[in-house]
């Protein structure tokens, strides 16, 4: 497929790698670089069991193939039994041989479709597997950000004996829910693998689901990051005014006399 046009797994593993660094960087003994790292496998995983999703079954398609041949083999070799000059042409007597050679075809028909279709079940029911997973860790990653709430500093209100320890500055829970939001976006991507090398309807509203769970989730930390942004500029806002009226009393602007 042309570039730019497809997801490169080589590269959403290199940037899911980059943000494990990060995050252990500045949060080296947190429960999200822990998280950072199991998306990590997952992803290095997610390349390999999405490119073998794409790839055709050979020895399944060997044996249903050759299911298919024997069970047209075993109907013609008992037609070869069957004295067609003995029919009845009794109404009663053709009505029962017409209705068993119909559900005989029916039940091979059936059977046929069952065994071509067995290859998509298969693999649908793999990528649904990891699919799970991955969604899985987009519920992980949420539970992380849970207890960061900025509002509470916000409204001032007094911690109770069990509110969760804050002992991050602005500037690092601004950094954390900031990579919570893009460990969300990129479990997202490794989803769209699936979905880009199988193209199963089943499997697409899967990874679609997946989609849309971290992006409602994602808005939802942003609106944090939003009020903490507010916050900080407020702060700026109350200090730049408190030396401003610091300077007026110690450098008074000297009076003019007409």
């Amino acid at each position: 497929m042309p570039r730019y046009r497809t997801l490169d797994a080589d590269k959403i593993i290199e940037t899911v790698e980059t943000l494990r660094l990060r995050i252990e960087d500045r949060f080296p003994e947190s429960g999200l670089a822990g998280v950072c790292r199991a998306l990590f496998d997952t992803a290095q995983a997610g390349k390999v069991r999405s490119k073998a999703l794409a790839a055709p079954h050979i020895a399944l398609r060997v044996l249903i193939t050759a299911i298919i041949l024997l069970g047209v083999f075993v109907f013609v070799y008992i037609g070869t039994f069957v004295n067609f000059s003995k029919i009845t042409t009794e109404a009663f007597g053709l009505v029962q041989g017409l209705e068993a050679a119909l559900n005989s075809t029916i039940l091979a028909v059936l059977g046929v479709l069952f065994l071509v279709k067995l290859e998509e079940r298969l693999k649908r029911r793999r990528a649904l597997h990891d699919l799970h997973e991955l969604r899985s860790i987009v519920h992980v990653i949420d539970m992380h950000q849970l207890t960061k709430d900025p509002s509470v500093t916000l409204a001032g209100a007094a911690p109770t004996a069990h509110s969760p320890v804050r002992t991050m500055t602005d500037h690092e829970l601004t950094r954390y829910l900031d990579y919570c939001t893009e460990m969300l976006s990129l479990t997202g991507k490794v989803a769209a693998l699936y979905a880009q090398h199988f193209r199963d309807p089943v499997v697409v509203t899967a990874v679609n689901d997946i989609e849309d769970l971290s992006t409602h989730l994602a808005r939802k930390i942003w609106q944090k990051i939003m009020i903490l942004h507010r916050m900080t500029e407020d702060d700026d806002g109350g200090a730049t005014h408190r030396r401003a009226g610091a300077r007026a009393d110690a450098d008074p602007l000297p009076e003019r006399h007409p």
